[in-house]
């Protein structure tokens, strides 16, 4: 029989895995009611059924896949209904979370006395002929494997809870960090009127590195509000004086282009014409 899966959250990604898993037979959950028009037509797309907290708890696998800002506020949410609930899910935390965070939800799942599996997704959303990796850890973590066999790709590795996301953190730290410094030395430079050398230099030394900004940092746009809160985990994780701090300022950078992409678009204006991406309107 195949499982019932619930996931808290239809926004890109949760809406995505929930159509990976229903276009494979699966039942999938979603808390829908009182979400923006966006989150309720990508939930009718992929087929996720609307459910209240008591119904989500119900299922087989709840994945947790929401900002990282509100993941433990997502895990408090849950929490009274996990507690009533008569057969518990495997609580599947996805998110971009330090250790520690990962530590926090645990406690508020154990006092509920549900099963409880760290987790991170390293990758975009899924679609036609790609599919991200959910890495999972913790005891419960091999229960999750199932969901291979519904067209998730899911990797378990040892070191119990906080595992998967300290690893979901490091290369979200290189990846993303990589992408922020780019941006914001392309923005000194036009700041400092050298933005043209620049990529002379760049597109003569670092061909590889050019690349990667050149498709990372455009698409970054529309993702910067949520990167912003997901820096500041990652300097949690990162901990020590000067690694931490470096992603703070990356936060207060991501919060500055976001506030730029819904205000007057300079900054964003400029690493398009940098990049030479198109406007998309």
């Amino acid at each position: 029989m195949n499982p019932v899966i619930a996931i808290t959250s239809p926004g890109n990604m949760g809406a995505a895995v929930g159509g990976r898993l229903t276009a494979h037979g699966v039942k999938v959950l979603a808390k829908i009611t009182g979400r923006s028009a966006a989150s309720r037509q990508r939930a009718a797309a992929n087929g996720l059924i609307d459910a209240a907290d008591s119904d989500l708890v119900q299922a087989d696998i709840l994945l947790s896949i929401v900002p990282p800002k509100v993941a433990l506020t997502t895990a408090d949410r849950l929490a009274p209904a996990l507690r009533q609930a008569i057969r518990k899910p495997i609580y599947v935390d996805c998110n971009a979370i330090s250790p520690a965070t990962a530590a926090r939800i645990g406690e508020v799942l154990a006092a509920t006395g549900t099963p409880y599996v760290d987790g991170g997704i390293i990758g975009g959303p899924p679609r036609d002929g790609y599919t991200p990796r959910l890495y999972v850890s913790g005891p419960d973590a091999s229960k999750v494997e199932t969901l291979n066999n519904f067209g998730l790709d899911v990797r378990v590795i040892e070191g119990g809870i906080g595992a998967a996301s300290a690893l979901k953190l490091s290369y979200a730290g290189i990846n993303k960090g990589v992408i922020g410094l780019g941006a914001a030395m392309v923005l000194a430079a036009k700041r400092a009127g050298v933005e043209d050398a620049l990529m002379r230099e760049l597109s003569d030394s670092q061909r590889a590195l050019l690349s990667q900004l050149s498709r990372g940092v455009p698409d970054m746009f529309s993702k910067a509000e949520r990167w912003a809160p997901e820096m500041e985990e990652i300097a949690n994780y990162a901990e020590l004086d000067g690694e931490a701090e470096v992603y703070r300022g990356l936060a207060r950078f991501y919060e500055r282009l976001a506030k730029d992409l819904d205000g007057p678009h300079k900054e964003i204006d400029s690493l398009e014409t940098f990049f030479k991406t198109p406007r998309k309107d």
